[in-house]
């Protein structure tokens, strides 16, 4: 059994969370209390009744209850305590819920000196029980926001300590950026890329998303006036759920966790990753459309369909994958693929001529009940790695700038332990990174002239 661990930090991390597994027990066949339903065997007969593919996500109880393998932290209750509440409380592990007394007050030193030191050891325990419950752990899924406290400091406070004890499993980040227009918090810029520093060195990939890229797509593809964070989470989620269903369901062209990195991440600190999903349509449109796999392989290389804030047209591609799931031949993923190729839009870097690593799954998208998604027979998501994401990591930096050169706010972190010197070694790594992005986008036609 291949099995993956999820660490949700953060509200932001704990609403992504809650949409995902809401998806992954409809996938599986799982009630809110952790019953396997019968009727979801008899109808997908790839899906849960006849195999164990639950095991991917889920641990059997002793009384045949389903638990997540999850762990949910947060520095303030309420959030928390939305779950408790809520229509899958009887789902998770009480234990599994880590809620601290104190929120990180928006401030990256509270969640990772003050105020996160506190759970942090609880939270790495709960992590090691799960991750030694499992036969063959492939990964760890970390869910978190950079522009909060909790999530940035203690979210990478837990990535710290797991790079220690687990080295070399793979560690997967699913971050929440900082939208160019649309802030939630005045200091985000600091929190970022104090995290992002961390990020740099303790992830092997990070899929950035943005609020406001979703809310764009929302707005134009699903035609919602005022989409809530639910509706956000829940494409989110589609798009977590699809890199995952080859360890879970058969295909044609299986993918597993660790082939996304050696075929993402060309060089250690290149692991930022655009993410995008198609078909993205409501339920009223899906039936005057065709869905081709052609189709929806151009929808997803469509700048608008980008999960963060860049423009791809801006920078080339080094590497990119496409998962497709439901009723897909691979003939018709050649075609596609081939035909993506020709296309000017779409440049790759020199060195790498092939750039695509394609995935195929038999197992079709499931649509939430009452969701925003309409029920389709075949979807693709793709993650790709452009050199546009050192877009995300400029605007940042511009902002961090603008600030750190008044020495805005830093007396909040100083006071909660930290050096002023952490924020210039952090800002100095990320204008590394923007560099290291040029230079990978530049390598060939340099080397060109040599010859």
């Amino acid at each position: 059994m291949r099995e993956i661990v999820s660490i949700h930090v953060g509200q932001a991390g704990i609403q992504v969370g809650n949409s995902c597994w809401e998806l992954y027990c409809l996938e599986h066949g799982i009630k809110p209390d952790g019953c396997m339903s019968i009727v979801g065997s008899s109808d997908n007969t790839s899906s849960s009744g006849s195999n164990d593919s639950f095991g991917t996500f889920f641990s059997e109880g002793s009384s045949g209850k389903y638990v997540p393998r999850a762990v949910f932290v947060d520095l303030e209750p309420t959030v928390i305590d939305e779950v408790r509440t809520g229509s899958y409380r009887k789902l998770f592990n009480p234990k599994q819920l880590i809620a601290g007394k104190e929120d990180a007050a928006n401030n990256f030193a509270r969640g990772h000196y003050t105020v996160g030191k506190a759970v942090v050891d609880e939270c790495v325990d709960r992590v090691r029980k799960l991750a030694d419950n499992c036969s063959n752990l492939q990964g760890f899924m970390v869910f978190n926001a950079v522009g909060g406290g909790t999530g940035s400091g203690l979210g990478s406070l837990i990535l710290e300590r797991l790079s220690n004890e687990y080295g070399k499993t793979l560690k997967l980040g699913f971050t929440i950026f900082p939208s160019p227009q649309v802030s939630t918090s005045v200091v985000e810029p600091y929190n970022s890329v104090l995290s992002t520093h961390s990020l740099i060195e303790h992830t092997d990939i990070v899929v950035q998303l943005d609020n406001e890229a979703i809310y764009d797509i929302c707005k134009k593809k699903l035609d919602m006036e005022r989409p809530t964070y639910r509706n956000l989470n829940r494409l989110i989620s589609q798009t977590i759920s699809s890199l995952t269903t080859s360890l879970r369901f058969n295909g044609s062209m299986n993918v597993d966790i660790s082939e996304f990195q050696t075929n993402l991440v060309p060089f250690p600190r290149i692991h930022f990753m655009l993410s995008s999903y198609a078909p993205i349509i409501s339920s009223a449109k899906a039936y005057h459309e065709l869905l081709s796999v052609p189709e929806i392989t151009n929808a997803v290389f469509d700048p608008s369909s980008m999960m963060a804030k860049c423009d791809p047209r801006h920078g080339k591609y080094m590497a990119c994958c496409l998962m497709y799931r439901g009723d897909v031949a691979p003939k018709d993923v050649n075609t596609a693929v081939g035909s993506i190729k020709t296309k000017k839009t779409i440049q790759f870097v020199d060195w790498c001529p092939t750039g695509f690593k394609c995935g195929i799954n038999n197992q079709a998208p499931s649509a939430v009940p009452g969701g925003d998604l309409a029920q389709v027979k075949r979807a693709v998501c793709m993650i790709s790695n452009n050199t546009a994401v050192s877009e995300v990591f400029s605007r940042i930096d511009h902002k961090f700038d603008l600030m750190f050169a008044k020495r805005a706010f830093v007396h909040w972190y100083v006071g909660e332990g930290m050096e002023e010197g952490e924020f210039s070694e952090a800002r100095e790594d990320l204008a590394a990174l923007e560099k290291d992005y040029e230079e990978v986008a530049q390598d060939g036609e340099e080397e060109g002239d040599e010859y």
